[in-house]
């Protein structure tokens, strides 16, 4: 999502680091270039003049001016900074109030609260709490369909809304009921527009005064910049929100509402969507934001998700069967899904520092459309050419990339692949270092 930043950013940092010691001169016409990059990634006017005035405050001080190494001075400035403005620490929900708590998500048509509640209740369960989805919706066709699939989906109970009852006696009525069901959260999906009006304003202050929530979310798409930060004011000044949720961070949005809603509204940005999985939601850490945008990575967000989608016991089997030289085609493509767990693989590269700079070199172009051709390969196999691959003689490659809708080239680049990986493997495994694999000739 920050990729055009992050490229403006770290050319303006390459002409900074390469001068050595620096002056006022050339700190503020960096500075000017950072400004420019930042009003070209849609952040709000005035938090861009105040955000480079902190930073040049900083800058000509003599931190930066005295240091031995002020081009990465001025770098460790510029990512406190941005930590700051989106919020400094991570926020999660604030369970306050009687049980069950009430959580209710608003916004505009087509910011994804439906969805979003249905991730949020997957959330809170892993995190030991007993969510109760709310279809508070009567207007939008099939909302309270959604919301009652969702729920099915993840196993989730979720109230049996009357559509001709009024929006604010539903919520009365799902938390007298979510309390019999001992369940411990409400999270109520409420309706929204396709614009803010005074008809919807009202009814989210009806539903507030009646429920008295713990916390009120609004759901906002990233991807409409300051438009989100524009709603997320309005939304503010009606209803006192308590925080923010981001939709759609995984698209082209150019950054602008990540780095301005905190700075307009005082309201952290609490979660983040990064894809249209239910699983796709992540607790916002402004600190780990910054780092990506100036391309240094987010590695503890990565090693979270693996330690979330791993399973720990399959990684055992796996290391028990690398020791034994048992490590087959049925294990590199039980791998695959593994990694496929953890979103695209642009997204896994963006979390890696440096990495993300590997998409602009010629020839490279990560393609999640790889890892589908490697699997429908395995799968064309028999059982024992995946168990024994070096039965793949010349006619069985032909069988296997035209049930698999490859070439034989295919096939030869996924077999020598796998050879190459399960000599890393084993090597990682002799030395007591077993670590994913990587399936990208």
């Amino acid at each position: 999502m920050f990729e055009s930043l992050t490229e403006k950013l770290n050319a303006v940092f390459k002409k900074v680091t390469g001068r050595g010691r620096l002056s006022e001169n050339n700190i503020q016409d960096a500075l000017k270039e950072v400004r420019l990059a930042l009003l070209e990634a849609d952040v709000n006017y005035k938090v861009v003049k105040k955000l480079v005035e902190d930073i040049r405050v900083r800058a000509v001080g003599h931190e930066v001016l005295e240091s031995l190494t002020p081009g990465q001075q001025l770098i460790k400035i510029v990512n406190e900074e941005l930590t700051r403005l989106m919020g400094k620490d991570s926020e999660g929900i604030q369970f306050v109030g009687r049980t069950p708590h009430a959580l209710m998500l608003v916004g505009l048509q087509g910011s994804g609260k439906t969805t979003t509640a249905a991730k949020l209740a997957r959330h809170l369960r892993k995190q030991g709490r007993h969510p109760y989805l709310v279809p508070a919706d009567i207007y939008r066709p099939a909302a309270v369909d959604q919301l009652q699939k969702l729920g099915d989906q993840i196993n989730i109970p979720v109230h049996p809304t009357d559509v001709n009852h009024k929006p604010e006696d539903i919520c009365l009525e799902a938390l007298s009921m979510a309390g019999k069901a001992s369940a411990d959260v409400l999270i109520i999906d409420t309706a929204g527009r396709l614009h803010i009006d005074e008809a919807l304003m009202a009814e989210l202050v009806r539903i507030k005064q009646g429920i008295n929530p713990a916390e009120i979310l609004l759901v906002a798409d990233a991807m409409t910049g300051q438009d989100a930060v524009t709603v997320a004011k309005d939304f503010n000044e009606a209803l006192d929100i308590t925080g923010v949720i981001l939709t759609k961070m995984e698209g082209d949005a150019r950054g602008g509402a990540s780095l301005s809603i905190k700075a307009v509204t005082g309201k952290p940005i609490k979660f983040i969507g990064v894809g249209e999985k239910i699983d796709a939601l992540e607790p916002f850490h402004p600190d780990r934001m910054a780092s990506q945008i100036l391309g240094m990575g987010d590695v503890l967000t990565l090693i979270e998700k693996a330690q979330d989608r791993f399973d720990e016991n399959e990684a055992i089997k796996l290391e028990k069967k690398l020791r034994r030289n048992e490590f087959d085609l049925e294990d590199f493509r039980a791998q695959i899904t593994q990694v496929k767990k953890l979103g695209s693989i642009e997204q896994i590269l963006d979390m890696l520092p440096g990495m993300g700079k590997l998409k602009k070199m010629k020839g490279f172009s990560p393609d999640q459309k790889e890892l589908v051709k490697v699997e429908a390969i395995i799968n064309s196999m028999t059982k024992d050419e995946r168990h024994s691959h070096k039965i793949v003689n010349g006619s069985r490659k032909r069988r296997i990339a035209m049930g698999s809708g490859t070439t034989v080239q295919d096939v030869n680049r996924l077999l020598k692949n796998f050879v190459q990986t399960k000599k890393m493997m084993e090597q990682f495994t002799k030395k007591g270092h077993l670590r994913m694999p990587s399936f990208f000739g």
